[in-house]
């Protein structure tokens, strides 16, 4: 009776114990380890249970049966251990598990930190994109507006010159036919340095409160005589619309340049261009991915997109689409795109580009909204045979300009006094007290226009002064506001300009 109870419970302890090894297994998730350990305690039990069963049947002597009542005890407590360290094997798996969550939980943090990095990483590279982007086109542009200056100068000697010829030559001369090609290429010539100088952002703007729907209502038949006849207009016009602060010339230079573009992309095939308008509201991250991009603040821009359905553009023909003198063209010169950024430029405005080859490109022009009207100024048209009196003091660093300008003012009636800088002429005006108008180039050596017209004004506070230059009004004159400027005049100038100039700063 003893020893049945003995090996009775000896099969009850391994049995807890294969019941807390499964258990284990199910909570933990060590399936391999514990599988294992359950099959060793399993196959105890079974042996436990034979022995059980034989001992029950068998008939055999005391001694051989206390000697199995030893073993049987040493068996349970053999199971019990197992039991005892089963259980006391649990809580260390559990720590091991939770250590593996907590290392699963780091290795998700890092990778995410890794994410993060290349984001920072792409972010950065973008900006250093963006960032030589703006060098290479603020580069560009100076370059380019040095040139057109320095064109402008020659070109007002070769201009201004023809045009005294043509007054005193003979009207039967056969030398007339030859001055008027000469005043026709100076003509071109002189657009030419107008686009080199639109690029530049200091073209002449004169600005006015334009709608820009209207705009493009009015050039429609202009665009259809100027495209492919297997390309058709579409136009998606929003009205009313807001108001732009604008020059009409330049935003028409600009629809014109890009209808003609989309025109030439769409070649021999047929196809559709689209032109739309409208204002949108502009975030920051919005203007992030846009073509002059520096100094934009959110808020709300008028939009003029010009769409087309042609061959469309790989990335290294987008990264080079505004160059000077870049064409994929066999005959331009490549600066019509590059007037286009430029005078986007100088109205504080952007370019969204979208282009994919075979798919066609997207041009959206934004500039911003105005909530205000703005005052447009008209002058009066002036008189042909207007001549002056007096003594004006010219001063310019390019003698041909000297050379044609005083002839001008004495065809005009005027006696000439001449100055090749700012200094010079500071020099000069001190010697005299005859001079009743100066006409001062603005970009000079030594002493630049603005600090020469400092110290004149200083010298004579009602002294009247007209600013020349290559550079647009808008640009020049905002330096002397409320400072006494009279006038301004464009170079290269003909008769007629001047004589205007004059007449509207000496007829009050």
């Amino acid at each position: 009776m003893i020893f049945s109870a003995i090996v009775f419970t000896s099969l009850i302890f391994q049995c807890l114990a294969v019941f807390f090894s499964f258990r284990l297994i199910t909570h933990t998730g060590h399936t391999r380890a514990w599988i294992l350990l359950s099959l060793g305690i399993a196959t105890m039990a079974v042996r436990r249970l034979i022995t059980l069963v034989t001992l029950l049947s068998a008939d055999l002597q005391t001694t051989h049966r206390w000697i199995d009542y030893s073993f049987e005890i040493i068996g349970v407590l053999g199971s019990a251990m197992m039991v005892v360290g089963v259980l006391s094997i649990k809580p260390i798996f559990l720590l091991v598990k939770n250590a593996e969550e907590e290392q699963r939980a780091l290795a998700v943090s890092l990778q995410e930190a890794l994410e993060h990095v290349k984001q920072v990483e792409e972010e950065r590279r973008v900006m250093d994109l963006q960032l030589r982007k703006a060098q290479k086109l603020e580069s560009l542009s100076v370059l380019a507006g040095g040139i057109a200056h320095d064109f402008n100068n020659i070109l007002m000697a070769i201009m201004g010159n023809a045009e005294l010829a043509l007054m005193r030559i003979s009207k039967e001369s056969p030398a007339v036919d030859n001055l008027r090609r000469i005043e026709q290429s100076t003509a071109r010539a002189a657009d030419l340095a107008k686009q080199m100088l639109a690029y530049s952002g200091k073209g002449k703007f004169v600005v006015e409160n334009i709608d820009m729907s209207r705009i493009v209502e009015e050039m429609i038949n202009m665009m259809e005589v100027s495209i492919s006849n297997k390309a058709v207009l579409r136009f998606n016009l929003t009205n009313p619309i807001p108001s732009v602060e604008a020059d009409a010339n330049q935003i028409r230079q600009i629809i014109m340049n890009l209808v003609i573009n989309a025109s030439e992309a769409i070649g021999d095939r047929k196809g559709v261009i689209t032109i739309s308008t409208g204002c949108v509201e502009c975030d920051n991250n919005y203007l992030k991915n846009v073509w002059l991009n520096e100094n934009l603040t959110s808020g709300f821009y008028v939009s003029l997109e010009v769409s087309d359905n042609g061959c469309g553009m790989d990335s290294d023909t987008l990264g080079k689409i505004f160059d000077p003198f870049f064409t994929t063209k066999f005959i331009g010169r490549g600066l019509g795109m590059a007037a286009v950024l430029g005078i986007v430029r100088g109205h504080n405005g952007a370019i969204k580009v979208y282009s994919e080859p075979g798919k066609g490109s997207s041009f959206k022009i934004l500039l911003p909204a105005l909530c205000r009207a703005v005052e447009t100024l008209n002058g009066n048209k002036l008189d042909d045979e207007w001549k002056g009196t007096g003594t004006v003091l010219l001063v310019d660093d390019e003698e041909g300009v000297r050379a044609i300008g005083s002839e001008m003012l004495r065809e005009l009636g005027f006696q000439v006094v001449l100055a090749e800088d700012g200094r010079d002429a500071v020099e000069v005006f001190k010697t005299r007290n005859d001079i009743d108008l100066v006409v001062l180039d603005f970009t000079m050596p030594h002493m630049d226009g603005e600090q020469c017209f400092r110290e004149l004004r200083l010298q004579n506070p009602e002294l009247k002064v007209i600013m020349s230059s290559g550079f647009n009004q808008q640009e020049v004159t905002q330096r002397f506001v409320g400072k006494g400027l009279a006038g301004f005049i464009q170079k290269p100038y003909r008769l007629s300009a001047l004589r205007e100039a004059l007449k509207g700063v000496l007829v009050t």
